[in-house]
C-alpha cells in the first residue's frame, strides 16, 4: 500500500466524486418526480394512463440498468438518436429509479384511509385536491422508508455508468488500475469515496424520515 500513490490520485478522484454526486442528485430528483406522477395516476386509476404506467414500471423494474444503458447508448444512435454518455446515464437512472419510486409511493398512498378519501369526495374535492391535501401528505410520510432505500440504491447504481465510459468513481478506479496496476490503493479510495457519499445521506434520510413521520402522524 503506497500512500504516495493515493495522494497523487486524489485530484482525479475528486473530479469523479463531484460527477458522481451530480449524476446521482439529478437522477434521484427526476426519479422522485416521475415516481410521484406515476403513483398518483395509478392510485386514481386514470384510464389508459394507469395501464401504460403499469407496463412501464414492470419493464423498468425487470430489466437491468446495464441493459438499459447499452440500449440507450448503442441502439438509439442506429435510429438517429445520439446522446452523450452522461445524458444516457441520467435517462437510464431516471427510467429505472422512476419505476422503483412509483412502487414505493404507491405503497405509501395505499396506506391512506379510504374513509378520508370518501370524506374528501363528500366535501366536493376533485382528484387533484384529494391528491394535494389528503393523499400526498400522508402517503409521502408512509413512503419515506421506501424512498430512503431507493435513494441509496440509485446512488450505488451510478457505478454501472462505467460501462458507457462516464468518468464517475468506479470508471476512474478501473481506468487507473488498468494503467498502473495499483489495485489496493485505488479500490481503497473508491470504497472511502462511496462511504463519504452514502453515510451522510443515510443519516440525513433517517433523520428526515423521523421528522416527516412525527410531523404527519405525531409518533
Amino acid at each position: 500500500m503506497s500512500w504516495q500513490i493515493i495522494n497523487q490520485s486524489l485530484p482525479i478522484f475528486a473530479k469523479a466524486f463531484q460527477l458522481t454526486i451530480w449524476l446521482s442528485a439529478v437522477g434521484i430528483i427526476l426519479s422522485i418526480v416521475v415516481g410521484i406522477f406515476c403513483s398518483l395516476i395509478q392510485y386514481f386509476k386514470v384510464p389508459i394512463l394507469s395501464q401504460l404506467i403499469t407496463a412501464y414500471v414492470e419493464l423498468a423494474r425487470n430489466t437491468p440498468l446495464l441493459i438499459q444503458l447499452f440500449f440507450l447508448y448503442y441502439a438509439f444512435p442506429v435510429i438517429g438518436l445520439k446522446m452523450s454518455a452522461q445524458t444516457c446515464g441520467i435517462i437510464g437512472l431516471v427510467f429505472l429509479g422512476g419505476a422503483y419510486m412509483a412502487e414505493g409511493f404507491t405503497g405509501g398512498f395505499a396506506g391512506v384511509s379510504s374513509t378520508q378519501i370518501d370524506d374528501g369526495k363528500a366535501l366536493g374535492m376533485n382528484n387533484q385536491q384529494l391528491a394535494r391535501y389528503v393523499v400526498f401528505p400522508q402517503g409521502f410520510a408512509l413512503s419515506m422508508p421506501a424512498l430512503t432505500a431507493n435513494i441509496i440504491f440509485l446512488i450505488k447504481e451510478t457505478s454501472i455508468f462505467s460501462v458507457i465510459a462516464i468518468p464517475e468513481l468506479t470508471n476512474t478506479a478501473l481506468d487507473l488500475i488498468g494503467m498502473y496496476y495499483r489495485t489496493n490503493e485505488y479500490l481503497l479510495i473508491l470504497v472511502i469515496a462511496y462511504a463519504i457519499i452514502l453515510i451522510p445521506v443515510i443519516l440525513l434520510l433517517t433523520y428526515l424520515e423521523r421528522k416527516v413521520r412525527y410531523g404527519t402522524f405525531g409518533d
